[in-house]
């Protein structure tokens, strides 16, 4: 086997067939952080853009998709948390026909079956996120079609293993169902690390936000680029302000002036919640980046400059071609 095609095969994965994407790179679906735009710029790129349309209405979650269609002609998806789901903004999504619909976060009791057979009955290829072997053999059970395993790296809402544990346990529970790798991944060093564990693609939000298509405020796009990784922590202070409760999930967010007055107040916290939401939303229309939480991964440490989603595509893809030419060529020569 030739060198190129030796790469050819490492890069076309099962993922890039099951979505019919040329890159096995995906956007994670990040409620209000992802946008039509920033969606279809992954899709155009040759990657899978995913809208994340929690909490949004049925006529908004129409708005949405119709303003994808008009970005792009090719695959994309949506995305819902099943532990808060609006069943008829589900309906009025799957109605639109996406080409995959992401579920996540469903409580324990939560039947999953009716929404894969939903989405498949419509067309749609189905994925489910976890952060933990069970669930992800729960949600192979229910039919989906593929898993993504999501470590605690990652921004926003996660569990407590790490990918590098979490990717190959969960590879080898729900074989030969392709799995993403989520949690951590930046760059072209981890898509090959991904594809090294076993996955067959990964999924990204943190290296996605710190793009020219993120509609986040400037200033927090800049706080990933001057975040060195480090300064992030789990927490439950986001969704304390927010009254919201996640089935076991913490958050990543950054250590800010808001956790530093509220880490260890949590009580404290809700009895005022109400106070602080109305200053937390004030400070995020603000650009504030010390007083809102900002939900972001470890992996900000990897990141440097706010990009073009599609050129963050095509860096990805070239490092990690690199990278496994160069294992490939050390092979060959021994």
């Amino acid at each position: 086997m030739s060198l190129p095609e030796s790469l050819d095969k490492f890069l076309h994965t099962r993922a890039t067939e099951l979505f019919r994407i040329r890159h096995p790179i995906v956007l994670g679906g990040m409620g209000s952080a992802t946008s039509p735009e920033l969606v279809a710029a992954v899709s155009n790129a040759g990657g899978l853009g995913t809208l994340g349309l929690s909490g949004q209405s049925p006529e908004d979650v129409a708005r949405l998709i119709e303003q994808i269609r008009s970005l792009t002609t090719l695959p994309f998806g949506v995305n819902f948390l099943l532990f808060r789901v609006n069943d008829a903004s589900v309906q009025v999504a799957l109605a639109k026909r996406p080409s995959v619909v992401t579920y996540a976060w469903a409580w324990p009791e939560q039947d999953l079956k009716p929404y894969v057979e939903q989405a498949h009955a419509m067309g749609a290829t189905v994925t489910y996120m976890v952060s933990n072997v069970p669930d992800a053999v729960r949600a192979v059970e229910a039919g989906v079609d593929g898993i993504i395993a999501q470590g605690s790296e990652g921004g926003g809402h996660v569990g407590v293993m790490g990918t590098l544990a979490l990717v190959p346990m969960v590879v080898s529970a729900v074989a030969p169902v392709p799995v993403l790798a989520a949690g951590g991944i930046a760059d072209g060093r981890g898509l090959a690390a991904a594809l090294a564990l076993g996955a067959d693609g990964v999924l990204l939000g943190t290296r996605f936000l710190a793009t020219k298509e993120s509609p986040l405020h400037p200033n927090f796009k800049q706080a990933i680029i001057d975040s060195d990784g480090h300064d992030t922590v789990l927490t439950t202070v986001p969704d304390v302000i927010a009254g919201s409760t996640w089935p076991g999930a913490l958050s990543r967010t950054q250590w800010n002036a808001l956790l530093a007055e509220w880490s260890g107040r949590e009580n404290e916290l809700r009895r005022n919640r109400q106070t602080i939401a109305q200053a937390v939303a004030q400070a995020r229309a603000a650009g504030d980046a010390q007083h809102t939480p900002l939900l972001f991964g470890q992996d900000a440490g990897l990141i440097d400059s706010i990009l073009p989603a599609g050129e963050v595509i095509e860096r990805m893809v070239a490092e990690a071609r690199l990278i496994i030419s160069e294992r490939l060529a050390e092979m060959i020569g021994h």
